[in-house]
């Protein structure tokens, strides 16, 4: 099997979230840029990557030159095709607009195989599992006021979620932190695990200050506390609190996740499947964060990391943000907490050719 060529996509489509009920429509956009790789069998891999913003036209051109690079060779050789990207990128790598390219590539060459093997990708890894927990997130922001979180969190769980992520940090005061997470606890019980993204907004004191003040909800987990690349003030607010500490979707490549398991900076890996270079890269720190004893969780594109999820033995829960949901003509669902991995060859995902047509920028 061969690459013969390959077909891409800017999508602009609305910046909705399905979990989200109750709040004004959302007016804002969101960026993608879909790949379809052809190849000499029938073949097409599909992959998609973002997070360009105003550099979207930039990420769609560095998508193209390395899928036109790959023209000629196997999809299967995903380290050959990343290791010529790697060389003919220079020192635009390995952070940044390369990797979230090489990514999307990458996705589409394990599509490609899956498809042509007749196996998912999840079996392709070895099919650990065939379903696996998910949590809801991005329906608990931190521009939502504490009376719609003690009504959304209970929707969540009537939705069938025993697992959520809210969001605190930009909270004038440490009481008015403690308060939102107070709400959320008492509004879904104990048994409902709760998590609460940070996203880098605290000190490494205020972290430690806030966070012992609420370890008394039991959060599964707090996240990016302090800024990513801060490891030894990660460490230090891990040491200090007794909740687990969970980081790394902001981590490029697979080099940093090493500094941060070295330092012990984290109790949950989460990895992120465009920014650590696509499925060949995100086994590796999958693979690095198990020979530290440490779980992995996902972050975003919940319908491709289902398969990589299902095929590890440290997942510990992939999120669900449903961001992705319109670039496809149909989106997994959670039934009782559960993502189920498709049985169809490759990912089992096809592009919603009304999305494309009618989202794509010329």
């Amino acid at each position: 099997m061969k690459i013969t060529g390959f077909r891409s996509h800017i999508v602009d489509a609305p910046a909705d979230n399905p979990l989200v009920v109750g709040l004004p429509a959302r007016n804002d956009t969101r960026e993608f840029v879909t790949l379809e790789l052809q190849t000499d069998t029938g073949v097409v891999g599909l992959g998609m990557t973002f997070f360009g913003g105003a550099l979207t036209g930039a990420l769609k051109a560095a998508v193209d030159a390395f899928a036109e690079m790959s023209i000629g060779e196997d999809p299967t050789r995903t380290e050959a095709i990343a290791a010529r990207a790697q060389a003919a990128a220079g020192g635009a790598g390995p952070g940044g607009i390369y990797t979230l390219a090489v990514s999307a590539v990458d996705i589409a060459c394990w599509d490609a195989r899956g498809k042509a093997e007749g196996k998912s990708v999840s079996a392709l890894l070895g099919g650990l599992r065939d379903r696996v927990p998910s949590y809801a997130s991005g329906a608990l922001l931190r521009q939502h006021p504490v009376d719609y979180l003690e009504k959304a969190g209970p929707r969540l769980v009537g939705m069938g979620f025993r697992q959520m992520k809210m969001q605190c940090g930009s909270e004038p005061t440490v009481s008015g932190s403690v308060e939102r997470v107070r709400v959320m606890r008492e509004s879904i019980g104990p048994d409902v695990d709760l998590m609460c993204d940070i996203n880098q907004l605290w000190s490494v004191p205020h972290a430690i200050r806030v966070g012992s003040l609420i370890e008394e909800y039991g959060l599964f987990w707090l996240e990016d506390p302090v800024p990513h690349d801060d490891f030894a003030g990660l460490a230090t607010v891990a040491d200090a609190l007794i909740m687990p500490i969970a980081a790394g979707e902001y981590q490029y490549g697979i080099v940093p996740f090493r500094h941060m398991l070295e330092a012990r900076s984290v109790d949950v890996v989460m990895i992120d499947l465009l920014r650590v270079g696509g499925i060949t890269q995100w086994l590796k720190v999958a693979g690095m964060a198990q020979a530290f004893n440490r779980p992995v969780v996902s972050h975003l594109i919940p319908e491709i990391h289902l398969h990589l999820m299902s095929a590890i033995p440290n997942a510990l829960t992939v999120e669900y943000m449903p961001w992705t949901y319109r670039l496809w003509k149909e989106f997994p669902q959670v039934v009782d907490g559960h993502l189920t991995v498709p049985s169809t060859p490759g990912l089992g995902l096809e592009f919603n050719q009304d999305t494309l047509s009618k989202f794509s920028i010329v």
